[in-house]
């Protein structure tokens, strides 16, 4: 029983159409499912991934839009990182990143990878993780876009970063219970802290890390628009599902119970400094409810919101995608 690495990580933002003409249009990603938050159906819920909607390529947004901004802090997903196959990649991205005006940093070296952190328009932390061909977990098939170099393109998501206060609680979390392997340290740079640690599931690699950065000299986060709600690791099928599910309980972990997505499987619950995590299933996917060549062209609804589509859409903002 071991997880295979990342399923998706989920981001707060409060301006959905501006959001999909920054993923879509200027990082290349796929709108794969335009759906709805089945907790507040109210509200959209996107998802951008590889050509394929392939688990482990996913970033998803609850669209929120009277949320404050995030205030960064401990307790906190604050960085996630997106992969791309090599370190001249990242050239190409710092200078598109200019074309742009999206606000970014030099290339720097992060665990022995040549990296290149952005953020969004909302202020979400991002970093470009250059693989260079190295083994572990696979990539995802960039989404063919004529202004970026299929050699350029977004290929995954890469490393977490969990920034706490106090580091060994969520560590025993990721080691004890959920099988996480500690593979190194790296300097952080941001001043004279600890060095962050470096821990790797399933077969390793930039899309299967966890990074625990450890502040004490900040206050607990607030979570707003560009936070990152929670991270997901992937469980490779329902047998497994159930396992885990034993497990929690197990380790009398509070968590959520099974919960089903429709699109995948999901089982959520808190580590000891309050970061939200999620065990979700790579089974079924997204193309269960529509054709390959055409996810996310319409607002997909799971089968037991269906009878609701009526009173869910008079309810939504439109969203014009362009």
């Amino acid at each position: 029983m071991e997880l295979l690495g990342l399923h998706h990580v989920s981001i707060l933002t409060g301006k959905a159409e501006k959001n999909y003409e920054f993923y879509t249009n200027i990082l290349g990603m796929r709108l794969v499912k335009k759906t709805v938050n089945q907790d507040n159906t109210e509200s959209y819920h996107l998802f951008y991934a590889d050509a394929e909607g392939t688990p482990g390529t996913e970033v998803t947004f609850f669209d929120i839009p009277y949320i404050g901004r995030t205030h960064r802090g401990t307790s906190d997903i604050s960085t996630v990182s997106l992969r791309v196959r090599t370190s001249d990649a990242l050239l190409f991205w710092k200078e598109r990143f200019t074309q742009y005006g999206v606000e970014h940093d030099d290339i720097q070296k992060r665990a022995n990878r040549d990296t290149l952190a952005f953020r969004d328009f909302e202020g979400t932390s991002i970093i470009l993780v250059a693989d260079n061909s190295e083994k572990g977990v696979r990539a995802g098939v960039p989404w063919q876009r004529d202004d970026i170099p299929m050699e350029h393109a977004i290929i995954g998501l890469g490393p977490v970063t969990l920034t706490v206060a106090i580091a060994e609680p969520t560590i025993g979390v990721l080691t004890e219970v959920m099988g996480f392997r500690f593979v190194g340290t790296y300097p952080s740079l941001e001043g004279d802290f600890p060095d962050i640690s470096v821990y790797a599931t399933g077969e390793g690699g930039s899309g299967a890390e966890v990074h625990v950065e450890t502040r004490p000299d900040l206050p607990k986060v607030r979570l707003g628009r560009g936070g990152v709600h929670h991270v997901a690791f992937r469980v490779p099928n329902e047998e497994e599902y159930d396992l885990w599910a034993a497990r929690l309980k197990e380790y009398r972990l509070p968590n959520s119970g099974k919960v089903e997505r429709y699109y995948f499987k999901a089982l959520y619950f808190r580590e000891p400094n309050g970061i939200l995590f999620e065990l979700s299933t790579d089974t079924p996917g997204f193309a269960t409810d529509e054709p390959m060549e055409t996810m996310g062209e319409k607002l997909a609804l799971p089968p037991f919101l269906e009878p609701k589509r009526k009173e869910i859409e008079e309810k939504l903002q439109p969203l014009i995608l362009n």
